[in-house]
């Protein structure tokens, strides 16, 4: 299937590791030009470099905390202004707030639920622009389902849930479209599951005991859903929350 990437242009945040990196390779490797964020400016500079020059399709970055409304915005603006639009905006980063003190929803509020919304409203007049405009917001299986992740991490993530879906009606006349993907278990070097293996085995022993497939997810799976959603392959899709969690959850999505 053609997903109708080829020159489109993609923004990411939190696109140097994990699944965040995993689709913005995915959409390079669609012919799609990418602009990334992450705080970490050396692995901005080493993820543009590996990404750039692949399929002759343009790839930039800067170093953002999305948590900075200023240094948000200003970075949407320049990436749209770098790529010459934007068609695509996938809100990835998370504080993977778990602790449930007052630091721990102040995180969770200031990074993924407030740095989604500047990131996307920052982006909306480049979006209006396009004809195959797409939103597509990283949640979690934790937005539906009562977890070790219930507090700041869960409510946030259904928040951006139910955001996205709220999006996609106000949006659905100007032809932008808004989705959710909701992973599940998803491990990765350097990730938390794995951090939480060594260092918590008996956490790491209970989680893997609840996946059906006896194994969590892979970063390029759920990257997967993401570019399919994000792409013009998907063009009637818009308001829905992909679940991609092997069977993780019970819970029947109507």
């Amino acid at each position: 299937m053609d997903l109708g990437l080829a020159g489109k242009k993609a923004l990411v945040t939190g696109g140097t590791r994990g699944i965040g990196r995993a689709i913005a390779e995915l959409l390079v490797a669609e012919g799609a030009d990418v602009a990334i964020c992450a705080r970490d400016a050396a692995a901005v500079k080493a993820t543009v470099a590996a990404l750039g020059g692949r399929n002759g399709v343009k790839a930039t970055g800067r170093a953002v905390d999305v948590t900075d409304a200023a240094a948000a915005v200003t970075w949407v603006t320049d990436a749209a202004a770098e790529l010459g639009g934007l068609d695509i905006v996938v809100p990835n980063v998370s504080a993977l707030a778990i602790t449930a003190d007052e630091t721990g929803w102040k995180a969770g509020f200031d990074t993924d639920l407030m740095g989604t919304v500047r990131v996307v409203n920052a982006a909306l007049p480049a979006l209006m622009k396009s004809k195959a405009a797409s939103i597509v917001i990283i949640a979690s299986v934790s937005g539906r389902e009562i977890d070790f992740a219930a507090g700041p991490y869960g409510a946030f993530k259904a928040a951006l849930i139910h955001y996205a879906q709220g999006l996609a009606f106000q949006l659905a006349s100007q032809n932008i479209r808004a989705n959710t993907v909701s992973p599940g278990n998803t491990y990765f070097k350097g990730g938390v599951w794995d951090r939480i293996e060594t260092g918590n085995p008996e956490l790491f022993k209970a989680a893997m005991a609840l996946n059906p497939t006896g194994r969590m997810g892979r970063p390029e799976e759920m990257a997967r859903a993401a570019v399919f959603l994000a792409s013009p392959a998907a063009s009637f899709i818009t308001g829905t929350n992909l679940v991609v969690d092997g069977a993780l959850t019970r819970g029947v999505q109507y």
